[in-house]
């Protein structure tokens, strides 16, 4: 076949639709004409059967659901006419026609069908950078499909619209059609891809009160620059444009510029074809402010109680995103009544004399709703009741928006799920809302592997194997395991959170520990149990015991005296209770909320040491501007001997690492003695500051910007300013396919004798 004969072919394959309704309706009207319905001047004739033919990829009934002509009707060449155009719509058919013939005393109406070949295959030439399978997912068409030309022209523009989001701006997409059958064909995708175009310059015309930073900031569209080949930025997309132009007029109206507009880019493409330049014309207007604010309808809420909702106020700017904001609160405080459905509408009266806007807030209550029913999907390894139990909503309770946001934080909290998603679904007649909680399961099996280097252990590796949800039932077990040329340590523990399917948490756990300190060894083997309980929504509670033996040998003969006394084997039993309050949002990536807790160890229940220990401990997190998040984190810490007992050295503190003061070594933030030994102290106070920002919102990829300060102390190594140790510093925190990885330099401010002047700390970590 030549390329003439197959370019015929496919147009005629692919007929339009229009061209054949024409023939059809003149065939129609001839045969009209022709006399069948001269018989009966005065009365149209009675259709008596209609029959269809030639139908085979759709059934006679689907096509008798599209026409209006029904056996028994009089007939209507209006009718039969608006049947063809029906028929023709539906996509499947490349010709009708319909033939009338006298029948029984009325007419038989035929519907003779020509159907529309399928799409046997589907191919694509030319891809080069951009894999066939990605391709294949952008488009709706697949193989069996009706070769419909204009599903197949749109799914065209699909694969260009692809192309450009990836950068080839160029690109071009051609669908070729070869007939293989009677009623089937080959499609073919021809792809031109063209060289990579990136954005060089964005620029702005027209902008006075804004300046080009600030608008660019709410764009999503960027430049090109060194990293882009990470963010995926500096490449044009039409829909991403469009986003951004509407991104633009919202800035512009929260700066009271109500009748602002903004224009279609204007595109250039650089003579070489490798970089395109984007102007976007902007016409500001008049900046409005406030004129009045007032509130209408409400019958719940008093206009004060509303009012001490909104922030917008006569006099300042208009501000349409702050406007939003206040409705949104408005709306909240029905939400969390039970009023479900209610909305605010603003009514905005614009005075272009006097440059002001008033504003009404027009409230619609709507009625109170109850909860229906909670239908939990997706979960096939995790049992429903995993998930049920943090639900803060129940059948039938009254519906508060509030509980239902606490609800999500608390189910995405497990860390059991890739997504979750509760989807309130109302019943206006019944006034009860339906909540739909969908989630989507992810690897709980977690494999960590750590490393770092410190002055007591050099090099260290650790590795730890946990899984979060034994069985779907939420069970925690972890095993851990730390090596070094001077350290060696095991730890088993299994934790449920709902104990015998009570609010109450139990916990059991047993290590072996091995130390090669300079001066001496170290050997300890435990166990502990312990029990917590929520006392509240955000507050909780735990009991924990633990008993330890301690053994201490090959106490070199130039060890301190406090080393020397702690020489021979010890038993130390400890109950630990504590008590926090957590408002965080997330627990692995918080942005907002605090967590607060105070420690408590007290040794003596028997054995042979005899001490307490107390920590308080408080991070709090402030969103700031652009997903960036504001950390501040403190700790303090004491410890003491009674009746006549030291602290054992183990129980002292040690600051110095990734956890504690970034920057220094293992305990060089607290006492060394004549020998040069970090022996810890029994005081600590730490404070971490950081800035967490963004890199790659797509990677989940965050930078960090840190300062550390604090130590421990002991009698010979107060509490001072002096003795304070500063460290700043920088990081990455990744949540990588193999897990979470912390990879951060700690610079030291005050370097002293035998320390580094900077360090480097990671931990990585992988899912199974």
């Amino acid at each position: 076949m030549t390329r003439k004969d197959s370019t015929e072919l496919s147009a005629r394959v692919l007929l339009s639709g229009a061209g054949h309704f024409l023939i059809a309706l003149a065939l129609t009207i001839s045969l009209v004409l022709a006399g069948i319905l001269t018989a009966s001047a005065e009365t149209s004739p009675l259709i008596k059967m209609i029959d269809i033919k030639g139908n085979r990829k759709i059934s006679t009934d689907t096509i008798y659901s599209k026409m209006i002509s029904k056996a028994g009707a009089p007939f209507s060449k209006n009718t039969v006419q608006e049947d063809i155009k029906k028929l023709y719509g539906i996509g499947y058919f490349d010709d009708i026609r319909v033939e009338i013939e006298a029948f029984e005393g009325g007419v038989r109406l035929v519907y003779i069908l020509i159907e529309k070949p399928s799409i046997i295959s589907l191919d694509f030439q030319g891809n080069k950078e951009l894999e066939t399978n990605n391709i294949r997912e952008k488009i709706t068409l697949t193989t069996g499909a009706i070769a419909n030309l204009a599903l197949i022209t749109d799914n065209a523009k699909k694969i260009v619209v692809y192309y450009q989001s990836e950068g080839y701006w160029l690109a071009t997409v051609v669908p070729v059609i070869n007939k293989v059958s009677e009623d089937g064909i080959a499609l073919t995708f021809q792809i031109q891809e063209g060289p990579k175009v990136s954005i060089d310059t964005i620029t702005f015309d027209g902008n006075e009160a804004l300046s080009d930073r600030e608008i660019k900031r709410v764009m999503k569209t960027k430049e090109w620059w060194i990293f882009s080949f990470l963010t995926g930025s500096g490449v044009y997309s039409e829909e991403q444009m469009r986003a951004d132009l509407s991104a633009i007029k919202e800035l512009c109206q929260s700066k009271g510029y109500i009748y602002i507009a903004v224009s279609d880019p204007r595109v250039v493409l650089s003579e070489d074809k490798k970089d395109l330049d984007i102007t976007i014309s902007i016409s500001e207007g008049d900046q409005y402010r406030v004129g009045s604010i007032k509130v209408k309808d409400n019958t719940v809420f008093s206009d004060a109680e509303l009012y001490e909702q909104v922030r917008t106020a006569p006099g300042l700017i208009f501000d349409r995103t702050a406007l939003k904001k206040d409705i949104d609160k408005i709306i909240d405080l029905y939400m969390d009544r039970g009023y479900a459905r209610a909305d605010v509408d603003p009514i905005v009266d614009v005075n272009k004399e006097e440059k002001t806007a008033d504003i009404t807030l027009s409230v619609i209550e709507g009625g109170i709703y109850k909860i229906g029913r909670i239908d939990v999907t997706g979960n096939i390894k995790t049992r429903d009741k995993v998930i049920r139990r943090e639900m803060r909503l129940d059948e039938g309770d009254t519906f508060s928006k509030k509980l239902l946001m606490r609800s999500y934080q608390r189910i995405n909290n497990l860390n059991y799920f890739e997504s979750v998603d509760i989807r309130p679904t109302p019943k206006v007649e019944t006034q009860l809302m339906d909540l739909d909680v969908r989630v989507e399961e992810k690897l709980t099996g977690m494999l960590s592997i750590g490393g770092g280097y410190s002055s007591v252990d050099k090099f260290m590796v650790m590795g730890e194997v946990t899984q979060t949800n034994l069985f779907g039932k939420g069970l925690h077990l972890k095993l851990k395991a730390d090596f070094s040329s001077r350290r060696t340590t095991y730890n088993l523990s299994l934790r449920d959170p709902w104990f015998m399917d009570k609010p109450v948490s139990a916990a059991i756990g047993v290590y072996n520990e091995v130390i090669d300190y300079p001066d001496y060894d170290k050997k300890a083997t435990g166990g502990n149990i312990s029990f917590g309980k929520e006392l509240s929504e955000y507050v909780g509670g735990n009991i924990h015991y633990e008993i330890e033996q301690v053994e201490i040998t090959n106490v070199s003969d130039d060890a301190s005296s406090l080393t020397r006394e702690q020489e021979g084997s010890k038993l130390t039993s400890s109950i630990s209770p504590s008590i926090w309050r957590d408002t965080r949002d997330n627990y692995l990536d918080p942005t907002t909320g605090s967590r607060n807790a105070l420690y408590l160890t007290v040794a003596g229940l028997g054995g042979d040491n005899h001490f307490w220990k107390m920590v308080v401990d408080s991070g709090w997190f402030f969103p700031v501007i652009w997903d960036t998040t504001f950390g501040i984190h403190g700790r303090y810490g004491a410890v003491s001997g009674y009746n006549s007992h030291e602290v054992p050295l183990y129980e002292r503190f040690y600051v110095g690492g990734i956890n504690t003061i970034r920057g220094l070594g293992f305990g060089e933030g607290g006492p060394i003695n004549e020998e040069g030994e970090e022996i810890g102290g029994v005081q600590q106070m730490i404070i971490n500051a950081e800035y967490i920002f963004p890199l790659v919102n797509e990677m989940k990829l965050k930078g960090v910007l840190f300062f550390d300060y604090g130590g421990a102390f002991d009698q010979s190594y107060s509490v001072s300013e002096r003795n304070m140790r500063r460290t700043t510093g920088a990081g990455v925190r990744w949540m990588s396919p193999l897990g979470p990885l912390r990879l951060e330099w700690g610079y030291n401010l005050d370097k002293r004798e035998n320390e580094g002047q900077h360090k480097w700390e990671f931990s990585l970590g992988g899912f199974f």
